[in-house]
């Protein structure tokens, strides 16, 4: 009982909070904020947004591509068809269960290719931990290219820039320092961040053994700056957001990336807080806030139609099986 409980608790709470930030947002417009941000709405540029969409599109098509990399050193050729559909499905149930979409993905591709669960899960994980590294790899961008940021923000501007070395300095000897400890920590959450590491650089090493290596190493790189653009070309449907730096794109690509972690699909997340960080860069409140909504609702809409299609069309394409 505890146990559905449980499970009933993490599947609704996601949501609900989202759609409680919802509220809460509208709730703080007033009537000529709302009636701004419809404006935005009505005259946005949605050539863009389209634009944007084929670059989601083109990101899940390489995905399924890449896909057959990890699965056929293992034996076997699955359908294309079935790889770009069920990965479609998994975006879907993710908007409904968390996390639940890389299940959903490996049990409708044992299904229908005959490959066993763990395999095909295994797989999976191994493409996780491509993209997880990527993931760090654009946040480490976008620290770099906001260092002066981030040095306004912890020293005055009138301080020796040999501070902002030393600090620079101090940080990298913590740094080191944490990770030592880490490394010879017994305790249970510092066991689980070494597993999580290890992993990490396990699953790097094994791409590069890989008989298709440079054409997965391909496709990942692909797939990022295919989600980058799709950011990137939807500031142009508006006139506000259509100068952005490129720092600006990078670190709302970012925050709005670790948003969708936090909630099914960043419901109420994404707009918030892709909004507040273009509102850091100059960006009027509510021309940022609709930018944020634009954006949303267009990844959101691109995955309920063609993640429902695919739960269609795939026992279709499938009958004999």
């Amino acid at each position: 009982m505890k146990k559905q409980i449980r499970k009933i608790l993490i599947t609704t709470l996601p949501i609900a909070f989202g759609v409680f930030l919802i509220w809460n947002f509208l709730s703080k417009l007033s009537p000529a904020d709302k009636e701004d941000v419809l404006n935005s709405f009505r005259t946005a540029n949605y050539f863009w947004v389209l634009i944007s969409l084929f670059f989601g599109i083109l990101s899940h098509l390489s995905r399924a591509y890449r896909w057959k990399f990890m699965l056929e050193p293992m034996g076997y050729k699955p359908k294309f068809h079935n790889l770009i559909l069920t990965v479609l499905i998994s975006y879907l149930v993710n908007l409904v269960f968390q996390r639940a979409g890389d299940v959903a993905r490996a049990t409708a591709i044992s299904k229908y290719e005959k490959i066993p669960l763990q395999k095909s899960l295994g797989t999976i994980v191994a493409e996780r931990i491509a993209d997880v590294i990527m993931l760090f790899s654009i946040i480490g961008i976008a620290f770099f290219l906001q260092a002066n940021l981030i040095k306004k923000s912890l020293i005055k501007d009138d301080s020796d820039p040999t501070e902002t070395i030393i600090l620079l300095i101090i940080l990298g000897v913590l740094g080191l320092i944490g990770y030592y400890f880490l490394k010879k920590s017994t305790k249970p959450i510092a066991i689980k961040i070494n597993s999580f590491i290890s992993g990490l650089i396990e699953g790097a090493k094994s791409i590069f053994k890989m008989k298709s290596k440079w054409a997965f190493i391909f496709h990942t790189f692909f797939i990022w700056i295919m989600y980058i653009l799709m950011f990137y070309s939807v500031t142009f449907a508006l006139p506000e957001t259509s100068n952005l730096p490129f720092g600006a794109i990078i670190v709302g690509f970012v925050i709005g990336g670790i948003s969708m972690a936090l909630t099914n699909g960043g419901l109420g997340y994404y707009p918030i807080f892709v909004g507040q960080v273009l509102i850091l860069y100059g960006i009027s409140e509510n021309p940022a806030n609709a930018f944020g909504w634009i954006m949303w609702t267009a990844q959101t809409l691109m995955v309920l139609v063609f993640g429902g299609f695919s739960f269609l069309l795939l026992p279709i394409l499938n009958k004999e099986k």
